[in-house]
């Protein structure tokens, strides 16, 4: 996908046959270890969520995000090899660390630009990754999951992942109300669009 400074993105995947790709919090921290090494430096991260069979994140593109990177014999953007190093190196890791061989997720990573018509996508998006864990059965409540961006966002956690302030700029959200407006109920019409 041609990835364009200044668009947003809902990039998502999942494991193999939806097989969990995290098992415990140590997990959950080196897969964000490797985000920050090997995505974070070429975008701005809006929301995350990691659940335990797939991810998603909100992606705000730079001018880095789009730099052309020759791969093979191919060239990709610097934000798609970005998570494609992420991916790789994590289930180089996971693999050794439970002993396993193969995919560890699926073959094509998803990448959704929130520009395509309607001006909700973004802020849908942004709600909908973090309710996540909460409509998953996870949790009772949305701050009661550790691994995405909620509890920044809610000022409970000083997360430095996220650039707030461009998010709030280009998603719209209520800051006074965050935590109240999180869990308004979503129309799953409005769901089915950002995927």
């Amino acid at each position: 996908m041609n990835i364009i400074p200044g668009e947003t993105y809902h990039i998502y995947n999942q494991g193999n046959n939806k097989e969990k790709i995290f098992h415990e919090d140590a997990d959950y921290i080196e897969f964000l270890k490797l985000f920050r090494k090997y995505v974070f430096p070429n975008c701005d991260v809006f929301a995350y969520c990691l659940m335990p069979n797939h991810f998603h994140f909100l992606i705000h593109a730079t001018e880095g995000s789009a730099k052309s990177k020759p791969v093979g014999n191919i060239n990709l953007s610097e934000l798609s090899n970005g998570f494609r190093l992420l991916q790789s190196n994590y289930a180089q890791h996971f693999n050794k660390k439970y002993n396993r061989s193969g995919s560890l997720f699926r073959q094509k990573i998803k990448i959704k630009s929130m520009s395509g018509g309607d001006a909700n996508y973004g802020f849908v998006a942004f709600h909908y990754i973090h309710q996540n864990p909460l409509k998953a059965g996870l949790v009772t409540r949305i701050e009661d999951w550790k691994f995405s961006s909620f509890l920044d966002y809610a000022g409970i956690r000083m997360g430095t992942i996220c650039n707030k302030e461009l998010a709030f700029k280009n998603i719209g959200f209520d800051r006074d109300n965050f935590v109240e407006e999180s869990y308004r109920a979503i129309d799953d019409m409005l769901i089915q669009k950002i995927f």
